[in-house]
């Protein structure tokens, strides 16, 4: 017991922690590569990392004037669905060889997330600790993806911690970089509310908007930008009709066979968001603060109709915050748990491949246990009362 105590405080060391990902991200950027091609719905074959490929391949496409958002089935499989900006910053990818471009793309994921949960205010370092191992699995699934939601997910805590310290340059920053990856870090603007210097935020939040979206013309043409938004969106809107994803859309199809609107389905999550942002009052307590931050990155994941298992990292995320954050209850670690095992190791070997195709999959079990705490996390912040103010030890109010 004595030895096991000792390793788990070494463990709460940053610097060990961070080796330890840093190897976990090596052995899996291997294994990519010898797991050598892929093939997709019965077609040609690709390389085992295809979507790292198709985002450094963007950055080649942008320079030559090509219609990013067309299929290059001679390159890679699926169409590239991010902003001509993104493109753009993969420059530095594009030009390394694949195993070190890969690498050090799944370490800018892996490292900004586990830094920036690292720095925020939780009540210890054990219970940052606790928060990384919780969604290494999740983390791991994305990276063999070689996706970029541990990116995502890792800007908006970064945003977080740095409106916490009052850095608000910055944390627009890193709420901009989300939405040119992926537009539904739009939301990620209502942590703003919280903080006062909301008319400097706006400005620095356009600034960054207006540099970003413009930072293609060092490579191409006015109009040539012009059609790259214009095909960009007309991508997203096609492609958001075509399927439900791992979301509540698709979990009211699959168990009730409802077909509800899906943009009425985000409306109303958007409503329901927003409403704990009424309790005015309670915008200096530090865990109300991490109650929205928790709800909102489970609502970008459960509210996204194309919502796959590698973007879960976002949602788990969320999850994590949101149980160590707070004082522990029976409900909660009952919830804790059943995320763990329907969300976290559903679609993993442990679950059958029978049980995996024939309930896991069609009946959307993965999201499940996230639509659940996150109806959950909504109650109790809308039901926050004075009761709730007492910080954890280590927390400190604004």
């Amino acid at each position: 017991m004595n030895k096991l105590n000792a390793v788990l405080k070494k463990l709460q060391k940053p610097l060990y922690v961070g080796i330890i990902l840093t190897l976990i991200v090596i052995t899996i950027t291997g294994q990519r590569f010898l797991l050598g091609t892929k093939t997709y719905q019965g077609e040609t074959k690709y390389t085992g990392y295809n979507n790292y490929k198709i985002f450094s391949l963007s950055y080649f496409h942008l320079i030559e004037n090509k219609n990013l958002y067309e299929l290059y089935p001679d390159e890679h499989w699926d169409y590239y669905k991010y902003s001509p900006t993104f493109a753009l910053l993969m420059a530095p990818f594009a030009y390394m060889p694949d195993s070190l471009g890969l690498l050090t793309w799944n370490l800018l994921n892996t490292l900004i997330l586990f830094i920036a949960l690292w720095k925020l205010p939780l009540s210890s370092d054990g219970a940052r600790l606790f928060t990384v191992a919780f969604i290494l699995i999740e983390l791991i699934t994305s990276l063999q993806n070689s996706q970029s939601n541990g990116l995502v997910a890792g800007l908006i805590v970064a945003a977080f911690v740095l409106l916490e310290n009052k850095k608000i340059a910055l944390a627009s920053l890193c709420i901009v970089l989300t939405v040119f990856i992926k537009l539904f870090g739009l939301v990620a603007f209502t942590l703003f509310i919280f903080y006062s210097h909301k008319l400097k935020a706006i400005a620095y939040s356009i600034c960054w908007t207006l540099l970003l979206a413009l930072l293609p013309l060092i490579v191409v043409t006015p109009s040539q930008l012009y059609f790259l938004y214009h095909s960009w969106f007309q991508l997203l809107i096609h492609d958001s009709s075509l399927s439900y994803g791992l979301s509540i859309a698709g979990w009211l199809h699959s168990w009730f066979h409802l077909d509800f609107s899906k943009n009425m389905i985000v409306i109303i999550g958007a409503v329901l968001l927003l409403v704990p942002l009424f309790k005015v009052k309670f915008y200096h307590d530090l865990k109300f603060r991490l109650l929205f931050l928790s709800s909102l990155l489970i609502w970008l994941v459960i509210f996204n109709h194309k919502a796959e298992s590698p973007t879960f990292v976002i949602a788990i995320t969320g999850v994590a915050v949101w149980y160590f954050s707070q004082e522990r209850k029976i409900e909660n670690t009952v919830l804790l748990i059943l995320a763990f095992m329907l969300t976290v190791l559903s679609q993993t070997d442990l679950f059958p491949k029978e049980f995996r195709v024939s309930y896991v999959t069609p009946y959307v079990l993965k999201a499940v246990p996230c639509i659940t705490i996150w109806f959950k996390i909504v109650a109790d912040s809308i039901l926050y009362g004075e009761k709730n103010m007492t910080p954890a030890p280590g927390m400190q109010n604004l």
